[in-house]
């Protein structure tokens, strides 16, 4: 596979595309309003038609004036909507943006028989062409739509330095904005012609529907990946430039269309993330819950077979029994009871387990947490006795040392619960 400039401009005007795009994305999903990035791609376009009719060219300024306008107006036109109408955010800008799409597109038939314009482009993209419209610049050719998209890259880094805190703030909370002094809806209004801008600058390279994707899923990746909002924004652009790269060789291998294929790569990237996120992925989530089904488990086996000792004086119970008496399968309880014996908290002696001395100590623990729950269910918040069992089971797995300590004073350290039965004391 040979590779020339050509290539590598196609993959810089992709990634400063992308890395723009991704940037107020950001604040998009922070303010879970990513739907109105796909809205105001679509909006702008009866700005653009306007431009073009009234100019005749497709010269950048009115593009961009017209653009932002329109970008704003959707902003403007959906909180209107939404406060006035009384229908849900959603719903109002579903509302605007797919009415103010359906004039742009007018506006465009009507304009491409009396400018040079073509409607798919600005859908689809042009991003394999972009090379050979170049600007001479002290006698160096660029390529137009690098020193464009660079250009929006640019003034959107200044934007949000300039704009770190305000932007910030109104994002998370923005009532605690406006008490602060900041004008939150003119940040936000500032916002979205960022938004707006960024989109129109995108548009003839990378088209909208990648500009779409990487509005959205940049940001959104940084999101599953990071708490802080400085991160996440370079975490974002990094994203970008993954999709620029791995898009363009992934076009080329499969002979397919450049913009495309980097939406694709996108949307592949969010889903590695959605799965591998550290915190927020789904194998971490799924390995958090199943530690966190084990442990109670284990607290419930360990109790368990304390209150066969106590019943018994043997405190022994076969595999299968304790499985049956705790709905465990077979690999739960392998998980379960397997545990407890690498933890020295059982101790198996042929097809039984039976309580080590350090095993007792946790299981009195947990056997003193449950009673004391009971207790204070039945007499603090006179719940019936046959309510008290479940949800004290519920509580006490949930339970400290301090917070037994205070429920026990609190009901003035009882020796029995409300069924009669004793309640171990702390170092019995």
């Amino acid at each position: 596979m040979t590779w020339s400039s050509f290539d590598s401009w196609i993959i810089v005007i992709g990634f400063l595309a992308a890395a723009s795009c991704s940037l107020p994305g950001c604040y998009l999903v922070l303010r879970r309003m990513s739907l109105m990035g796909d809205a105001i791609s679509h909006a702008v376009l009866p700005g653009l038609a306007i431009a073009f009719l009234l100019t005749s060219s497709r010269a950048s300024w009115p593009m961009f004036l017209g653009a932002v306008v329109t970008g704003v107006l959707t902003a403007v036109l959906t909180q209107g909507i939404q406060r006035l109408g009384r229908v849900e955010a959603t719903a109002a800008l579903g509302i605007v943006f797919t009415t103010l799409f359906a004039l742009g597109l007018i506006l465009l038939r009507m304009a491409a028989d009396k400018v040079d314009l073509d409607p798919d482009c600005v859908l689809y993209g042009a991003i394999e062409l972009t090379p050979l419209d170049v600007v001479s610049i002290g006698g160096i050719d660029l390529p137009r739509a690098a020193i464009v998209n660079g250009l929006m890259l640019v003034l959107n880094t200044l934007f949000i330095i300039i704009f770190y805190k305000e932007l910030k703030v109104s994002s998370f909370d923005p009532q605690l904005a406006t008490t602060l002094g900041i004008n939150a809806e003119l940040i936000h209004l500032m916002l979205m012609g960022m938004v707006a801008a960024t989109v129109v600058a995108a548009f003839e390279s990378v088209g909208s529907i990648l500009v779409i994707a990487m509005i959205v899923v940049p940001g959104a990746v940084g999101y599953l990946l990071t708490d802080r909002l400085g991160l996440m924004l370079i975490l974002s652009v990094v994203v970008a430039a993954g999709c620029a790269v791995l898009g363009y060789l992934g076009a080329r291998a499969a002979d397919t269309v450049t913009a495309g294929m980097m939406a694709v790569v996108a949307g592949g990237i969010f889903l590695l993330a959605l799965l591998a996120s550290p915190r927020y992925g789904i194998i971490s989530s799924a390995l958090t819950n199943l530690q966190l089904s084990v442990r109670i488990a284990q607290q419930d086996a360990l109790a368990m077979l304390y209150r066969v000792e106590e019943l018994t004086q043997r405190g022994a119970m076969a595999t299968g029994h304790v499985r049956e008496a705790l709905n465990l399968s077979p690999l739960m309880g392998y998980f379960t009871l397997g545990g407890l014996q690498r933890r020295g908290m059982v101790a198996q002696r042929g097809a039984e387990y039976w309580l080590t001395n350090l095993g007792r100590i946790e299981a009195r623990g947990m056997v003193r947490t449950h009673r004391l729950w009971e207790s204070y269910l039945a007499r603090v918040l006179e719940m019936p006795l046959d309510h008290v069992h479940l949800s004290a089971e519920r509580l006490e797995h949930a339970t400290d040392l301090d917070l037994q300590r205070r429920l026990s004073e609190r009901l003035g350290s009882p020796a029995t619960d409300p069924h009669g039965q004793k309640i171990p004391s702390e170092d019995s």
